[in-house]
């Protein structure tokens, strides 16, 4: 009986694994130079300037306007999302708060 649980999590755990770089989406076409845009004023204490960035649409890429954010907890930081390149071209990192 542990003998099958365990042979289940491992099995589990495989596919988590294996989905997981299943889902990069692979660019062959380098991203364009970010957008300079303009922030205007925060619309309150304790937002961030969350900066915009090009994202893929299936074709090609779309600017993603930046935006005003209130961070999750105090001391938080935003970790910007990029293109990463790899030997088969780019693949999109999310952005995330720290």
């Amino acid at each position: 009986m542990l003998a099958k649980r365990l042979l289940g999590l491992i099995f589990v755990g495989a596919l988590a694994v294996g989905s997981a770089s299943a889902a990069d989406i692979i660019v062959k076409e380098r991203p364009p130079k970010a957008v300079v845009e303009l922030r205007g004023h925060a619309p309150g204490k304790g937002y961030v300037w969350v900066p915009g960035y090009h994202r893929w649409d299936g074709g090609h890429y779309v600017w993603e306007k930046g935006r005003w954010d209130r961070p999750p907890h105090e001391h938080a930081r935003w970790i910007a999302p990029r293109w990463q390149h790899r030997r088969d071209g780019y693949v999109f990192v999310e952005g995330h708060w720290s």
